[in-house]
């Protein structure tokens, strides 16, 4: 194996898991109108007081949300232990911005971590690079008073190395407590007005992380190439699995939203269908990825009606479908149409999902020959093998060379958001 100049965690158990949870939760929750609220509508930190002297999420209940991620079919998750915002969910030793000091009253991180764990569930934290709440954070171009320049005139003399310090001292707080298998920074902006690797002093960080915690992984926000474990694409699927610099595949994760804003946003319409969300999925594991699905609890402490209906949605499809999910990862086989495939190499067994429903026939290139068996995931029902006869070739435009084989389907698709076929390799 290459040596790496910061080291690496074990992605080995995030490339079989594929499917995690996001949960981005915070004062903004109140709000109810995206977690850039205060960036959007340039709130002070004395207006935006009212949202930490009014959090008390009441009907907070870690083993519900644990539950839902479970039944789901997710993983492992991961928590905004802080936002852009500065707040922190934990009892955190460097600052009284934290919920223990909220009308609620208590950690709400801890529980939180317990209780996914106690269903097997990875543990994730996010922690935001960012703070708009922090003292000694610069004035950038990000900030909510990035346009005031009274303000930048007055608050000139922060120091970002007291700042860095403190984001050291946090982040070495919750490893030393909690040992997650994930730490997840975001993000960095260099450039003008921005910030990046010396404003962070993302070298020390990195080498204190792999000191405490020397499997974990880390994702590549912190503006130090080479550094990080996975790259994130956000808000996207990429065409094809993301490359290296030397041309190979990258460990990579995309993180996506149930609707267009990653915290609780009361009023968003932008909701994406089960049958969405679960082809996103399929898309992102037909190319070697892992997707990381986001949640915004609500003031309350809720996953609000909307985010439970898919996740719920999600878990019926993954109850009889995550074999083809789980430990698969990209096919060398090309992929017929409005379909996507995964493959578990363990097993020597290739997923086909269907998206859009077709006429009787799918035609698979490059399989003749080579499947002993097929059959629906959802009811182990056969699916029969037909080999294309020389006027089928001929009729579809084929060549014999293309060594094509045919599987049969049933006139009417099953009552399956995405069917998935399983073919059995010989």
């Amino acid at each position: 194996m290459p040596e790496h100049k910061y080291g690496k965690g074990d992605t080995g158990w995030f490339q079989k898991d594929r499917f995690g949870l996001f949960i981005h939760w915070g004062l903004y929750a109140l709000p109810a109108r995206h977690e850039w609220v205060r960036n959007r509508e340039c709130i002070t930190n004395e207006n935006y007081q009212k949202y930490f002297d009014h959090f008390d999420p009441d009907l907070y209940d870690p083993k519900e949300w644990a539950r839902l991620a479970k039944n789901a079919g997710m993983k492992y998750f991961v928590i905004t232990t802080k936002h852009h915002e500065g707040f922190c969910l934990w009892d955190s030793k460097y600052t009284d911005y934290k919920a223990p000091n909220t009308p609620h009253g208590k950690d709400l991180l801890k529980p939180m971590v317990e209780a996914f764990r106690a269903e097997g569930i990875k543990v994730g934290f996010y922690y935001s690079l960012l703070d708009w709440h922090h003292p000694d954070y610069t004035i950038d171009s990000k900030h909510p008073q990035r346009d005031d320049k009274e303000f930048r005139e007055r608050e000139k003399g922060r120091d970002i190395t007291k700042y860095a310090e403190y984001l050291y001292n946090q982040t070495e707080e919750l490893l030393t407590l909690y040992k997650p298998e994930i730490f997840w920074y975001d993000f960095s902006f260099p450039g003008e007005d921005g910030k990046g690797r010396e404003d962070w002093q993302s070298e020390k960080l990195i080498a204190m992380i792999r000191r405490i915690c020397p499997d974990i992984i880390i994702d590549n926000r912190l503006d130090l190439p080479g550094c990080g474990d996975f790259v994130t694409p956000e808000q996207f699927q990429p065409r094809t699995a993301p490359l290296d610099k030397d041309g190979n595949p990258e460990v990579w994760e995309a993180c996506q939203t149930l609707s267009g804003s990653w915290g609780y946003h009361r009023d968003e319409q932008t909701w994406k269908s089960p049958t969405q969300l679960i082809w996103m999925l399929v898309d992102g594991v037909s190319k070697g990825g892992n997707l990381l699905l986001n949640v915004g609890p609500t003031g309350r402490g809720e996953f609000d009606y909307r985010a439970r209906e898919r996740l719920e949605k999600i878990g019926e499809w993954m109850k009889y479908n995550s074999r083809s999910i789980y430990g698969c990862g990209a096919s060398e086989y090309e992929s017929p149409a409005d379909c996507r495939l995964t493959y578990n190499k363990e097993t020597n067994r290739l997923y086909l999902h269907i998206f859009n429903w077709p006429f009787k026939h799918i035609h698979l290139k490059g399989l003749r020959g080579k499947i002993k068996y097929a059959q629906f995931l959802h009811d182990a029902s056969e699916v029969r093998i037909k080999g294309l006869e020389p006027w089928q070739h001929q009729n579809s435009g084929a060549k014999e060379a293309d060594d094509y084989e045919m599987i049969e389907l049933p006139i009417v698709k099953p009552a399956v958001d995405v069917p998935v076929v399983e073919l059995f390799l010989k």
